[in-house]
């Protein structure tokens, strides 16, 4: 008598990277996007949260950090014996410039922190708006399976926002080479727009295995999405729009990921 084949279990979908598949068409759907009124009004928030971060980092930290910053370089033997043998060659004394090079540094400090409070914010309060827009105008049937979803969001923005902050001040002395300045800048944001804005995407519909599917499998298409977000960072009047517009880059580019991801396992099945 023959004994019936037994059915194995469907298998998950295996975390295979598919590279930049579907990048520009996130682009260009939140192009679209971003002039519904909608949208243009989130811009407000993060940019005034950024405006007013940078107003009172200015108003109570510009001056403490100025004054330790003049006395640290006032007190440090190397840059002593270097301006003693510049002005023994008859070149030009430090101690002319280092008032200009201490506000340099400042602005260099407290710039970048009120930029990622500004992203900060619009990923833990102006997101769930953008994610709730994107996917009622192009996602409608994507079920929403995630769990304790603010909890998530708020603890990765937070500790992504500390190792940035953190990770800026402490490579701060590679903008005396320009372009390893520069490089590390971009790397830097880079780092800040994808873990912050791929999360958030995608942790109101995704569950935790989900998330952990979508990241391995789509790895190099959210990075791509945060490096081309931080070269715009480099032009400062992107600072207002920026942190709503990457946001529904990421929002399209992970749910189109998700559905694609949740079809796949209805055909297994």
């Amino acid at each position: 008598m023959k004994q019936p084949h037994s059915v194995s279990p469907p298998q998950a979908p295996r975390a295979v990277s598919v590279g930049l598949s579907g990048v520009g068409q996130a682009f260009w759907r939140a192009l679209v996007s971003q002039v519904h009124p909608r949208m243009l009004f989130a811009l407000l928030m993060p940019f005034l949260i950024m405006l007013v971060g940078a107003i009172l980092l200015m108003l109570f930290a510009l001056s403490p950090l100025k004054n330790w910053l003049n006395q640290m370089l006032s007190e440090t033997s190397a840059l002593i014996a270097a301006n003693e043998w510049l002005v023994s060659k008859g070149l030009f004394s430090l101690e002319g410039i280092q008032s200009s090079l201490v506000f340099f540094i400042v602005l260099m400090v407290l710039l970048p922190i009120s930029g990622i409070l500004g992203l900060t914010v619009a990923a833990i309060f102006v997101m769930p708006l953008v994610v709730t827009h994107v996917s009622r105008q192009h996602f409608p049937g994507l079920a929403l399976q995630g769990q304790n979803a603010l909890v998530v969001s708020v603890w990765n923005a937070v500790w992504v926002s500390v190792v940035f902050v953190l990770g800026w001040i402490l490579t701060l002395p590679f903008w005396l080479f320009p372009p390893l300045g520069l490089l590390v800048s971009l790397l830097w944001w880079t780092f800040a727009f994808s873990r912050i804005m791929r999360i958030d995407a995608i942790v109101e519909h995704a569950t935790t295995q989900e998330r952990t599917l979508l990241i391995e499998r789509h790895g190099t298409g959210f990075w791509t999405i945060g490096m081309c977000c931080a070269v715009i960072n480099l032009v400062p009047p992107a600072w207002i729009f920026l942190p709503v517009f990457s946001g529904l880059v990421y929002t399209h580019y992970g749910l189109d990921a998700l559905q694609r991801l949740r079809a796949e396992k209805t055909l297994d099945l």
